[in-house]
């Protein structure tokens, strides 16, 4: 496994750009997004858990009836949920944009991000379409990486190649997420390409698994949002036999996906609004996988938690009550606590009770750009790891005006 540069761009036949067309004031801003294959392609998706879907979710569930797709369009700014006209604005993106590529309506994966409830100024969208299409690059990925993001810091890339049956397959992708991120899919959206030939249901099955160990373990604020997807395209021109599930071959794909996906999600979890440090929690020890993850996403989710960790405060107590109200399988006698980072690691609790510790030591420890929870429960063999950041008060300044730049 070999990670690369390109992006989105990385894997054969695909192209990509981002333009600004107006819904965003800032004309420094991009907010249109376009990625497209040169050919036919297996398309899988997976979507918010929220009851409340916007109307580009829905349609893309429509338009991927059939597994196949060709291109995947988005904006930033609004995000088309509980608007008037949503649904007519989203299939007018739609035929617009599959007008200009001629290709049909319903191969194009749509989605949009940014304030709910506003109307999406549709009419800028189609007159930037034949802007947009003229502007697909091979070198596109940054400019669409840029028209995803909202309150995103930076852009998100990634890419991986990795070799079956003799043919080396790339995966790559870009992702925006700062802001209502939590497990069960975010305020985040991933668009993934890949050259190889893999069936849509193996697609699926493979993009299910990989988001299932990626960004259902990311939290920044505890709000799942109505617009969250993950999406793939496959277009097979690396070449190799067709994948199907369940083969060698679909792990070794699986897993470039996973790594894909996973760098994806710590660079979302990294970015939360406001954050100023990367905080990870791994549970080892435990009795399954799923209380492994439960233990440790609840961790990551817990305000008391991320504030202490913004304060670099060694509160391990904070740790084990998270723990506690998971609802997993747990024994506080057998558990351990530790926290670590590049600057070393301290013990701060064994077997349910807290050691004394040097509280300067656990101070530098807790104030590096990424730090590390670590918990034995002692139990098992299983083990997981969650993705989150600490809580700050930017976070309250970003949220407090979101709508701002959108009032009218």
């Amino acid at each position: 496994m070999k990670e690369i540069a390109g992006g989105v761009c990385a894997a054969n036949g695909f192209s990509a750009t981002g333009i600004h067309c107006g819904i965003r004031k800032s004309r420094q801003k991009n907010d249109l997004a376009l990625i497209f294959s040169d050919r036919e392609c297996s398309a899988a998706a997976v979507y918010t858990t929220n009851m409340i879907k916007a109307a580009p979710l829905l349609l893309t569930k429509e338009h991927l009836k059939n597994g196949m797709a060709r291109a995947i369009a988005a904006n930033s700014g609004i995000a088309n949920a509980c608007a008037p006209g949503g649904e007519e604005n989203a299939r007018r993106t739609c035929a617009a944009i599959a007008d200009q590529l001629g290709i049909g309506d319903d191969e194009i994966i749509v989605n949009s991000t940014g304030v709910i409830g506003v109307p999406l100024p549709i009419e800028n969208i189609e007159k930037a379409v034949g802007r947009l299409v003229s502007g697909l690059s091979s070198n596109g990925s940054d400019d669409a990486a840029q028209a995803i993001m909202t309150t995103d810091t930076v852009p998100k890339q990634a890419a991986v190649q990795a070799q079956i049956a003799g043919k080396t397959i790339t995966v790559g992708g870009i992702a925006k997420g700062s802001g209502m991120i939590h497990p069960d899919m975010a305020t985040m959206l991933a668009f993934l390409t890949t050259d190889a030939a893999i069936s849509s249901e193996a697609l699926q099955k493979a993009l299910n698994e990989s988001n299932r160990i990626t960004y259902n373990r990311i939290s920044v604020d505890g709000d799942t949002s109505t617009n969250d997807m993950a999406a793939i395209l496959a277009n097979g021109a690396a070449g190799n036999p067709q994948i199907e599930a369940e083969s060698d071959e679909y792990r070794i794909f699986l897993d470039a996906l996973s790594l894909v996906n996973g760098t994806l999600a710590r660079m979302i979890a990294r970015d939360g609004e406001g954050a100023t440090r990367l905080v990870s929690c791994r549970v080892t020890g435990a009795g399954d996988e799923d209380s492994a993850e439960q233990l440790a996403k609840s961790v990551i989710s817990s305000n008391l938690v991320k504030a202490a960790m913004f304060g670099a405060d060694a509160n391990w107590g904070r740790v084990i009550c998270a723990m506690g109200y998971s609802k997993a399988q747990l024994d506080p006698e057998t558990t351990d606590v530790a926290f670590a980072s590049e600057k070393g690691s301290i013990d701060v609790c064994r077997a349910g009770a807290g050691l004394e510790f040097d509280e300067d030591l656990a101070k530098k420890i807790l104030s590096c750009p990424e730090v590390q929870i670590i918990v034995n429960v002692n139990g098992g063999e299983f083990e997981a790891e969650a993705f989150g950041c600490d809580l700050t008060y930017d976070y309250v300044k970003i949220n407090c005006g979101y709508r701002g730049e959108y009032r009218t």
